[in-house]
C-alpha cells in the first residue's frame, strides 16, 4: 500500500482504529474475561514487552524523523542517503545513529516481542494477537532479507517495498493497544 499523502495516511489510520474499536467491542461482549495468570515467567514476559515497546519507539521514531526531514510533497520517507546528505544539526545526528543501529534494534525488538508473546501466555483466540504476531514476523523476515548479504536483488526490492511501510507500524500499534486493553 503506497501512502501518497498525509491525508491518505490519516484516513488509513482512522479506518484501522475504527475497525479495531468495532472488533474490541465484539470481543469484549463475546469472549469471557481472561483470568490473569501471574507467574514469574509471565512477569519476565511482561518486562520483555516493555523493553520491546521502547524498541518500537526507536524504530518508528526513526521513520518519523525521516518524514520530518524529507522535503517532498509525498508523505513517504526518502532513502537514508538522501536525507543524511541534507540533514544538519541534532536531528541529522540522531537519524544517523538510528540508521546505523536500525538492524540491531529491529532484530532485538522482534526477538523481545516473540519472547513477550511466548512467556506472557497471550490468548490467540482474540484476533488482535495472531495478526500482530504475523505482522511482527512479516517485518522481521523481510527486514532480514534486506540486511542479509546474500539475498538476491529481486528479493531485496520486494523486501524493501513490504518492509518499509508505515502502514504496518500503524496496524501493529493499534492492534496491540486494543488487544492489551482486552486482557488487562
Amino acid at each position: 500500500m503506497a501512502l501518497r499523502s498525509l491525508k491518505n495516511f490519516i484516513i488509513y489510520s482512522i479506518g484501522i482504529t475504527v475497525v479495531s474499536v468495532a472488533y474490541y467491542v465484539y470481543a469484549y461482549l463475546v469472549y469471557p474475561p481472561i483470568a490473569e495468570n501471574e507467574t514469574w515467567i509471565s512477569e519476565i514476559g511482561e518486562e520483555f514487552g516493555e523493553v520491546a515497546l521502547f524498541g518500537l519507539v526507536l524504530i518508528y521514531g526513526r521513520t518519523a524523523i525521516k518524514l520530518l526531514l524529507s522535503k517532498t510533497a509525498e508523505y513517504k520517507p526518502l532513502p537514508n542517503h538522501a536525507i543524511i546528505d541534507g540533514a544538519k544539526g541534532l536531528l541529522g545526528v540522531v537519524l544517523l545513529l538510528l540508521n546505523k543501529t536500525h538492524i540491531y534494534v529491529g532484530f532485538a525488538t522482534v526477538t523481545l516481542i516473540l519472547l513477550h508473546i511466548a512467556m506472557s501466555g497471550i490468548p490467540m483466540e482474540i484476533l488482535f494477537f495472531p495478526v500482530v504476531l504475523a505482522l511482527i514476523v512479516w517485518q522481521g523476515v523481510f527486514g532480514m532479507f534486506l540486511a542479509w548479504r546474500y539475498s538476491p536483488s529481486e528479493l531485496k526490492k520486494v523486501s524493501y517495498l513490504v518492509h518499509a511501510q508505515l502502514a504496518t507500524g500503524v496496524m501493529i500499534g493499534v492492534f496491540s493497544y486494543f488487544g492489551h486493553l482486552l486482557i488487562d
